[in-house]
Order: structure tokens, then C-alpha cells, then sequence
């Protein structure tokens, strides 16, 4: 028995109790209506936490949290997470400008990395550090970093053709 089965084994001991209460107590008083309807609405939720307790999924739910890509899922508002690397280019070079539209191409290329993907694309691309440093950094192996480049890369072709 985990602790996920005797929480359940609480709930449906708690619920079992709350039905005994809202059985004892006489519908025709105006003083019990309110606490009934307060009952009621806690045996409601009690179902809803032993059903997802059993289940694993929010009840209602077509799609449940366990499935791929629902905590990789962000929206980037603002250009913050792109570093400026104007001071690194030459002075002899064109100031370094994105249009809207190359924005939306970078918001949308960045929105579909995964949170590592994406930190250890932007720390190897663009500010230049080793895959060594990089692991480090993260606290990762060089390997899963190299792999977390390999699969960003692959996106950022996927999304450029």
C-alpha cells in the first residue's frame, strides 16, 4: 500500500463520516439546510480527490497531466531571453536589427524547445561556451547537453523549412 491508497482510504473514511452527519441532521430546520448544503459540497469535492487519487487524472479532464509537452508548452513575450551580442560585433558591422517577422520566427522557434533545450542552445549558440562549460553550468553531462543541442537544432531546421 503506497501513500496515494491510504490517503484514499482517508477520504473515503472522511466522506463515510460526512454522510453519517448529513443523515442525522433534519432537512425541515432552516439551521441544518445551510449546513447540508455545506456537507454536500464537501462530499463533492471528496469524490473529486478520490476519483483523481484512483484514476491519476483531474476529473473532466480529456487530456491528462501526464501527457507529453503539457509543462514545455510557454509563451515568450518578450525578447529578454535572446542575449545582446551587439557589443560583440565589430564596429565596422551593421548594428544588429530583427524585424517583427524574424521575431515571431525566433518566438516561435524558441516556444517549441524545452526548457533545457532551450538553455543549453542559447549558452552553446550564442554566447559561445563550450558543451564542457555548459554541463557544468546545468549541473549535466556533457553527453545530454550535446544531445539537448542536437534536438534543438533539429527543430530550428524543422521550423525553418
Amino acid at each position: 500500500m503506497n501513500w496515494a491508497d491510504e490517503m484514499i482510504l482517508e477520504y473515503q473514511e472522511g466522506k463515510r463520516g460526512l454522510k453519517n452527519l448529513k443523515n442525522r441532521l433534519n432537512y425541515e430546520d432552516p439551521k441544518n439546510r445551510e449546513d447540508m448544503k455545506q456537507i454536500n459540497s464537501m462530499i463533492g469535492d471528496m469524490d473529486f480527490v478520490i476519483e483523481w487519487l484512483e484514476t491519476g487524472r483531474q476529473p473532466g479532464m480529456r487530456r491528462g497531466v501526464d501527457k507529453r509537452s503539457t509543462y514545455q508548452i510557454k509563451y515568450l513575450e518578450n525578447m529578454d531571453l535572446i542575449p545582446d551580442i551587439s557589443e560583440q560585433l565589430n564596429e565596422e558591422r551593421k548594428p544588429l536589427y530583427l524585424s517583427d517577422s524574424q521575431k515571431r520566427i525566433l518566438l516561435n522557434i524558441f516556444s517549441s524547445f524545452s526548457l533545457r533545450e532551450r538553455q543549453c542552445y542559447i549558452l552553446y549558440t550564442a554566447q559561445g561556451l563550450s558543451m564542457a562549460e555548459i554541463a557544468e553550468e546545468l549541473g549535466l553531462k556533457k553527453r545530454t547537453v550535446q544531445q539537448y543541442i542536437e534536438r534543438a537544432r533539429k527543430k530550428v531546421k524543422e521550423r525553418m523549412s
